[in-house]
């Protein structure tokens, strides 16, 4: 990957308590600006690596160094996790309440996110009064208040239909072009690792390690052409011939 470096993971690893070697060492430089997906097999520790550059958990060896100064972070869970009892407005509010940031200055910047994000008109609804798609917009909403440089996402969009996951790929794309954001993503789904990113780092069986980083060259902004184009599907079997290859169902004959 090109471009300026943000963050470099070198010879990263994680061990548990249990003893468990859920990653490393693993090696890998996310350039500024990039859209970097991880992909791998289930368990080889793409999520604890996002655990890691969020500040989370630290590793067990090696270490990771940011160029120039520690970025804001935003990072969106798999699940919402959002308050049942707070509606949107004050789940969206609760990162800038935790940085004391000034009152008027948070509604300012909570309905604008919530604007952004296509729900203002729902910003005094409850979690359960909203859809799947709409309550992870809402997760989405609260990390991008706190105008983070760098927004960390662990499969925000694996419990989604295929339909709801496709429109929030694109509207995270231009979030992603309109806010200037870095994201790493962390998926199981090739196909979305191709459609977002701007590169695919491609995990081994735990633990995990980096085992390919495929660059995406495909321009922005992306839709429904380039998902029905060649290239796309070329890039595709690439990274599912790399995870085959990474995940040693190669050497089985699968």
């Amino acid at each position: 990957m090109g471009g300026e470096p943000l963050i470099t993971i070198e010879n990263a690893g994680k061990r548990f308590v249990t003893g468990v070697e859920a990653l490393g060492p693993a090696s890998l430089t996310v350039p500024r600006g990039a859209f970097l997906s991880l992909v791998g097999p289930s368990g080889c520790g793409k999520s604890t690596l996002l655990r890691l550059i969020a500040g989370l958990d630290t590793p067990t060896s090696g270490h990771l160094h940011w160029h120039g100064q520690r970025p804001r972070l935003g990072f969106v869970f798999q699940e919402p996790t959002l308050m049942p009892w707070a509606t949107v407005e004050k789940n969206a509010r609760l990162g800038l309440e935790l940085l004391g940031t000034p009152e008027a200055q948070i509604r300012e910047t909570v309905a604008g996110t919530l604007d952004l994000v296509g729900l203002s008109q729902f910003a005094k609804a409850y979690p359960r009064e909203l859809s799947g798609g709409m309550r992870m917009r809402v997760s989405i909403a609260r990390a991008l208040a706190v105008d983070p440089q760098v927004l960390l996402m662990d499969e925000p969009f694996a419990a989604l239909d295929e339909f709801t996951r496709e429109r929030l790929n694109d509207e995270l794309l231009m979030l992603w072009a309109r806010r200037g954001l870095t994201v790493i993503f962390v998926t199981h789904s090739v196909y979305e690792s191709v459609y977002l990113s701007t590169a695919i780092a491609v995990f081994t069986a735990r633990p995990g390690r980096v085992s390919e980083v495929v660059a995406v060259d495909a321009p922005q902004p992306r839709g429904k052409a380039f998902r029905q184009s060649a290239r796309y599907h070329t890039l595709c079997e690439e990274v599912s011939q790399a995870l085959r290859s990474a995940s040693g169902l190669e050497e089985l004959g699968e």
